[in-house]
């Protein structure tokens, strides 16, 4: 999926975590974030803290690359 901006982050991270089958409030307990957090993550809130949510995708067994564009893209 190709994250371009807060919203498509949070949606890849809410695709991820359902597909896992997990809750919010499991995945705060397990990951020591609160739901609240995970929530403002999911619906794209633009000022979450970059390591958290890093964090976070790295726990779900998301990994995160960024690559140049070819020409074109």
């Amino acid at each position: 999926m190709r994250i371009v901006n807060a919203e498509s982050f949070g949606k890849a991270i809410r695709a991820r975590r359902k597909e896992l089958h997990y809750t919010q409030g499991f995945l705060a307990e397990f990951s020591g974030l609160s739901v609240s957090f995970i929530s403002d993550l999911e619906n794209g809130k633009k000022t979450i803290e970059l390591e958290k949510a890093i964090n976070l995708a790295n726990l779900l067994g998301l990994d995160l690359i960024l690559k140049g564009r070819e020409n074109g893209d």
